[in-house]
């Protein structure tokens, strides 16, 4: 069991270098970028639905699932995610690998544990205007992820609940290019902002037999409104650019501006699901955002947005067509679909940012104890060509590792 658990640590200090990366959206420019995680693989190829929960997968985004668990669960996930992105006059696309999450689950009996890393927001843009006489550049990098640790309880077979406290850490990097043609200088300014802080995630999940052969699902999770420390500094430069777009610095300037604090916006999510255990289930849920809370200065001074409350709307389930089969792979296979909406709250140019997405995905038996790899797609769109704006069509395919184990057994010699 030692030894396991120095490969996980050594597993999450791998990956923390990998952690802010894998985002190609111009509306990541805003706050501290766009929301990354949503959920495991099994969780976003059911439309991000996450009011089911069972005794072999993790469900990170309620911490009350734990409670269901069984046997040691290890859960590993990364995507890759193609986005072609246009306006009312250009049109362009990009490709983004990225780590997405890595946890552990640890049943104890009643009362189970947890921990993991979730790169939960990425920046990622690149953008560039030019006039006659004038070429700015915008870049932007980095995001906030979160190392958490869970504990759940079990009250009865049936009700769940438990509670996830998050050290959040990242930073926020925007970058500001001006150069003037026929000027050999241009300016520079690239604004970095560090997050940290804790936050908490509550869960609740309760399940009920309703017939000899459905059982009803229902789950609700709620996160406080909590206060992270934020600390920007600003680096001013004259530089000269060569033809190749690199840059020499000709003079330059540091600034630290007064240690401060950010409210991480509160949000509750309510779900409710129908099935047959271990052959199929559907389900739906809601998530509310008080984003209109959430003022963040990362050095923009633009005044051409502004955030207010978020909602999110998911539908999804699975089929298993004979989970115990001995004689066919393919009747043991998980097969899931779902789709989502969200209003983000974002709000650019007087136009709402919304996105939607469709999904699907397998879940593929390998080894023993129930352990799983699984394989999801996802096609979505963001944005809209409105207001000088940008639309985005996106494709994304999720790989992940869900691996059960029994430490806590006791050998027995006759």
């Amino acid at each position: 069991m030692i030894k396991r658990f120095i490969v996980i640590v050594a597993l999450l200090s791998t990956v923390l270098t990998a952690a802010q990366e894998g985002n190609s959206s111009p509306y990541s420019y805003y706050g501290i970028g766009l929301t990354k995680f949503r959920g495991t693989v099994e969780n976003q190829s059911m439309g991000g639905l996450t009011v089911f929960s069972d005794s072999i997968h993790l469900n990170l985004r309620n911490p009350a699932s734990y409670g269901k668990l069984k046997l040691t669960t290890y859960s590993v996930g990364g995507s890759l995610t193609s986005t072609n992105l246009k306006s009312e006059d250009n049109s362009g696309s990009a490709r983004n690998v990225s780590f997405d999450y890595l946890a552990i689950g640890i049943p104890t009996g009643k009362l189970n544990f947890g921990f993991g890393l979730i790169p939960y927001t990425s920046v990622g843009y690149r953008i560039l205007e030019e006039s006659e006489n004038a070429s700015n550049r915008y870049t932007g990098r980095g995001g906030m992820n979160k190392v958490y640790l869970t504990t759940a309880y079990s009250f009865t077979p049936g009700l769940s609940v438990g509670v996830d406290l998050n050290y959040n850490f990242g930073n926020v990097q925007n970058k500001f290019t001006a150069l003037q043609r026929g000027v050999q200088y241009g300016t520079r300014v690239i604004n970095r902002t560090d997050l940290r802080g804790f936050n908490l995630d509550l869960g609740v999940d309760y399940q009920t037999n309703i017939s000899n052969k459905l059982r009803l699902y229902t789950a609700a999770t709620y996160t406080p409104e909590m206060d992270i420390t934020t600390e920007r500094m600003r680096n001013t430069a004259t530089v000269v650019t060569n033809s190749q777009g690199g840059e020499a610095i000709a003079a330059e300037s540091n600034l630290s501006f007064p240690e401060t604090s950010v409210g991480l916006p509160s949000q509750y999510t309510m779900g409710l699901g129908v099935g047959r255990p271990n052959h199929w289930f559907v389900g739906g849920e809601y998530t509310n955002l008080q984003a209109s809370n959430f003022d963040l200065d990362t050095g923009l001074n633009n005044l051409n947005y502004f955030y207010g409350d978020a909602a999110q709307y998911r539908l999804g389930g699975f089929y298993v067509p004979e989970y115990t089969s001995l004689t066919s792979y393919i009747n043991r296979i998980v097969y899931r679909a779902g789709l989502r909406y969200e209003e983000t709250g974002l709000n650019v140019n007087n136009e709402g940012i919304n996105e939607f997405g469709i999904s699907f995905g397998l879940g593929l038996p390998v080894g023993a104890n129930f352990s799983n790899a699984n394989i999801g797609f996802e096609y979505g769109q963001r944005g809209t060509t409105n207001s000088g704006l940008i639309k985005e069509n996106f494709f994304k395919l999720s790989l992940s590792l869900s691996l059960n184990d029994r430490w806590f057994v006791q050998s027995r010699f006759d």
